[in-house]
């Protein structure tokens, strides 16, 4: 690579939460996520024409995993590429790509569990059909080790990053070590206050993997995720910012998984706890947030340990 390529935060807004995306400024322009429908329009596009950039332009959409809020817009993205944009994703997530109903899956086998909310089911369909702009068939399924031309000398090297969900991966543009994560480092969590994650030892694996082998020079989060003070980073972190983002992950899963794993130990108990039946472990760090709040990251991570101990035992 002769020379660094650009990259750009696009920001959309989304009702409490904003929405990124980014722009690699590459002979074949690449959007990284796509945030929900109305993002392509009201956030992307004008961000773009703000650089002197045309959304029309764009080649690749390069998707880090396939919740509602990175995959929603991918296909009203790709209808205003004319549908020529390369749309990518990991083989283990494209069915949140190709299906509605996936989502609403997923939270009915996960969190919705433990929601006690008897409209949930109805509430996960219209906000599927609400912010997902399109059920579509991506046109590159990932496993992670493909290496991407955006053309010229520009390549993205696809790293498989699993923990946050499934099919969640790292993209880096090679020779400058700018690593786009998604929703892979958690830190502390966003703004519901807790690390969200649907397998914590791959989360924790993948964390490890960021740190020692993608090494980022330049580090794109999905959302500003927050250290242990509460204060959010921003969404571009440079290299200090990421191995102390990177490194605060690690430590707070290191607790979250103590706890975690003594309240199941101990036995899981219903009570009128908002936290129930995770109360003990809500206690023990001192977690105070609103876990019903959607996503809902405290459920989302304990049911992730709740099946990981029924597996190993």
């Amino acid at each position: 690579m002769t020379h660094a390529v650009k990259v750009h935060p696009l920001f959309s807004p989304w009702g409490r939460f904003g929405l990124y995306s980014f722009f690699i400024d590459a002979p074949e322009p690449a959007i990284v996520d796509t945030g929900i429908a109305s993002s392509p329009a009201e956030g992307m596009a004008p961000g773009l024409e703000a650089i002197g950039r045309r959304i029309e332009d764009v080649r690749w959409i390069l998707l880090t995993h396939g919740h509602i809020d990175h995959v929603g817009g991918a296909h009203a993205l790709w209808e205003l590429t004319g549908r020529r944009a390369q749309v990518v994703i990991h083989e283990a997530d494209a069915p949140m790509l190709r299906s509605r109903g996936a989502h609403v899956k997923e939270y009915l086998v996960g969190r919705g569990r433990y929601l006690n909310d008897p409209e949930g089911e109805v509430k996960a369909t219209a906000a599927g059909n609400a912010v997902i702009s399109g059920e579509m068939e991506p046109s590159m399924l990932v496993k992670g080790g493909e290496t991407i031309s955006l053309g010229g000398d520009v390549t993205v090297s696809v790293h498989s990053i699993p923990g946050h969900t499934p099919g969640s991966v790292a993209y880096s543009i090679d020779g400058q070590r700018s690593v786009f994560v998604g929703d892979a480092v958690q830190v502390h969590g966003a703004a519901n206050g807790f690390p969200g994650y649907m397998d914590p030892t791959t989360y924790r694996t993948s964390l490890e993997y960021v740190r020692d082998e993608l090494r980022p020079q330049y580090l794109y989060l999905g959302h500003p995720y927050r250290r242990a003070d509460g204060t959010p980073y921003g969404v571009e972190l440079d290299a200090a910012q990421s191995q102390e983002a990177v490194t605060q992950s690690l430590a707070h899963e290191g607790r979250v998984t103590a706890a975690a794993c003594g309240c199941l130990r101990a036995g899981l108990q219903e009570t009128d706890s908002p936290y129930s039946p995770f109360a003990r472990a809500a206690e023990e760090l001192g977690y105070t947030g609103d876990p019903m709040l959607e996503p809902s990251p405290f459920f989302t991570s304990m049911h992730g340990y709740r099946e990981h101990l029924d597996q190993n035992t």
